[in-house]
């Protein structure tokens, strides 16, 4: 913006050139695409990833079921399982051999990680299971889903605005090129009479 603000105000200075005002066009397009192309493409992005979302989660709601295992024993192994939301508000600690009846009321025995290092026999253990028992992560929450939706559009948003400097860098350094053509061009003109007597200069 200083530069087209600079050149605004000598625009008709006679040391002007024509690439010192095709810069200062350039920032003045790099800024008004920045301000109305980047909220845009961050809104665009931002609506599709959240109906995206949104249609998944309603897929899991219908197709994953809250249930109850039992637990058999506790198995020496350890793991973590991230949540499926990718926030790890719990973090399992240990696994144990379980039993449980899916929604379809078939029978299913398994390994399960628990929140608990040592579980013991009897333990109750909240789990998701799909249409045919098997074990799944717990559907996404509809608040889940637009978290991502606003992060995915302030990522695009901010990935457009890079690339609309990235381009303003790489327009204005071909002009600076240009610009010292033309100045090597001028010299070279210029240069084989500079400073002889009667050569007018």
């Amino acid at each position: 913006m200083r530069t087209a603000s600079g050149v605004w105000r000598w625009r008709h200075n006679p040391l002007r050139r024509g690439t010192d005002l095709a810069e200062a066009w350039v920032a003045l397009a790099a800024v008004l695409l920045i301000v109305l192309a980047g909220p845009l493409v961050g809104w665009f992005c931002g609506a599709f990833v959240d109906r995206a979302l949104g249609d998944v989660a309603q897929v899991q709601r219908l197709h994953r079921h809250p249930t109850t295992a039992t637990v058999i024993r506790a198995l020496p192994a350890r793991s973590a399982v991230p949540n499926p939301d990718g926030i790890a508000d719990v973090i399992p600690r240990g696994r144990a051999a379980a039993h449980w009846t899916g929604a379809d009321g078939s029978r299913h025995t398994g390994a399960l990680s628990t929140v608990k290092r040592h579980d013991s026999p009897g333990d109750r253990l909240r789990i998701w299971t799909d249409d045919h028992g098997e074990i799944v992560t717990r559907p996404m929450t509809p608040s889940t889903a637009r978290a991502h939706a606003i992060l995915a559009g302030f990522g695009a948003a901010t990935a457009t605005a890079g690339v609309i400097v990235a381009g303003r860098r790489l327009v204005v350094w071909r002009l600076v090129r240009r610009r010292y053509v033309q100045i090597d061009r001028d010299w070279a003109e210029a240069g084989p009479d500079w400073g002889r007597t009667g050569t007018g200069s």
